[in-house]
């Protein structure tokens, strides 16, 4: 097997995840004996999995050169917000009785109060008239 084979296999993981992650492949080759890459990733988090994977496979990474640039333009779009009903507070609600009706779990009230934490400091001190918003189900 000759060296950029033997190379490729070596790092297989690597440009695994670099496909996984959707990098944009600009070089792959060998130079001065050893593997080259050269790739562009939309995140700083990204190009951070690459190299915690690079040093997986060999922590010296001796026979790599590894040269990843940001391009935002291939960052994955961000996730869109969860859509939301909202609900005004009456009396004798509580964020357990609110889950129960709306998402189907009492046990899931920290859902509508993580939803709130903009106005809620305790799950357990809601107000008459509030407006929540209540995550859908």
């Amino acid at each position: 097997m000759d060296r950029f084979e033997e190379l490729k296999k070596k790092y297989q993981s690597v440009l695994r995840l670099m496909e996984q992650k959707k990098l944009r492949m600009h070089n792959l080759h060998l130079q001065n004996n050893k593997l080259f890459v050269k790739a562009s990733a939309g995140t700083e988090a990204q190009k951070n999995a690459i190299w915690d994977q690079i040093k997986l496979v060999d922590p010296t990474y001796s026979d790599l050169t590894c040269d990843i640039l940001i391009d935002p333009k291939l960052a994955p779009p961000p996730a869109a917000a969860p859509e939301m009903n909202s609900y005004t507070v009456q009396p004798g609600d509580t964020l357990s009785k609110l889950a129960k009706q709306f998402l189907g779990n009492a046990g899931d009230y920290m859902k509508i109060f993580n939803a709130n934490k903009d106005q809620l400091s305790d799950p357990n001190l809601i107000k008459v008239g509030q407006v929540l918003k209540i995550p859908k189900a």
